[in-house]
């Protein structure tokens, strides 16, 4: 079975803002019939290539690094014997089914920064958001995030001093997305589009946030058994499949209509894989 920890996928909330403002379902996903017999070439067709950056975003809002991660993407999950619909709340898992996850010690200190020349007028939006959305984790599951304020003047990929980067980007293919624990620091970025700060109703920014930092712990999307969407052999079920789960993903199914906040079964799974000692 192929070592699934080697991809190092991100991912995100890929709604798209319609001309009034309020959000629809983003670049469609490949059905089961579809995308049966599909080549790699027609694959890399219906992937989104960002600008500016070495990433291809794939099944909506899935992003992954460069031709040799879309490429290894395609031989894991595209392939119709490997893909499975992704049926309960669920960690990334590596081909052991051992979760992908922060180590206890990583857990309490995921540092970030906000961009201040990226968000300009709307950094200290940001910054509630982001602090509103990480105090729903912490309260939930045993991880500490760290805003390091210091970094924010030169808050990009490359720095160092934090574990992830939080970014403003023009792209329109998604609200914002993420990464997994096991993504290199310079695919460690929240990305969030300019369309996330219009209307979004349903959602709230900090909700898309909460969703966004449920990827950067190591969570899948939740989908209904009888979805069109795949992610792959996922093996670490965590819960029953919760159709509120603030990973569901509405364009694949189920009942999430209202915003992105952790449900019950959430925050079951999440003590689950961060436990409070």
């Amino acid at each position: 079975m192929r070592n699934i920890r080697s991809m190092a996928l991100l991912a995100g909330v890929s709604l798209l803002g319609s001309a009034c403002g309020s959000p629809e379902a983003g670049p469609e996903h490949p059905s089961e019939a579809s995308r049966e017999g599909m080549s790699f070439d027609e694959f890399k067709a219906t992937a989104y290539d960002e600008p500016d950056s070495d990433v291809f975003v794939v099944n909506g809002d899935t992003a992954v690094e460069g031709v040799d991660g879309l490429r290894r993407y395609y031989d894991t999950f595209v392939n119709p014997e490997l893909g499975t619909h992704q049926d309960a709340l669920a960690a990334y898992c590596d081909s052991t089914g051992m979760p992908i996850k922060w180590s206890a010690t990583a857990a309490q200190n995921l540092t970030y920064c906000i961009s201040t020349s990226s968000f300009g007028s709307r950094y200290a939006t940001v910054v509630s958001a982001m602090n509103s959305a990480t105090a729903a984790w912490e309260a939930t599951a045993n991880v500490n995030f760290k805003h390091l304020s210091q970094f924010d003047s030169n808050c990009t990929a490359s720095q160092t001093g934090v574990v992830f980067d939080v970014r403003q980007t023009t792209a329109t293919s998604y609200l914002a997305r993420s990464f997994f624990p096991n993504t290199a620091r310079s695919g460690r970025n929240v990305l969030i589009s300019s369309n996330a700060f219009g209307n979004i109703a349903p959602f709230t920014l900090t909700g898309v946030l909460r969703h966004e930092l449920g990827h950067a712990l190591g969570f899948r999307h939740d989908y209904p058994s009888d979805s069109s969407c795949y992610e792959g052999p996922v093996t670490c079920r965590l819960t029953p499949y919760d159709p509120n789960s603030i990973m569901n993903y509405p364009q694949c199914g189920g009942g999430q209509a209202g915003d992105l906040v952790l449900s019950a079964l959430d925050k079951q799974g999440a003590r689950l894989l961060y436990p409070f000692p």
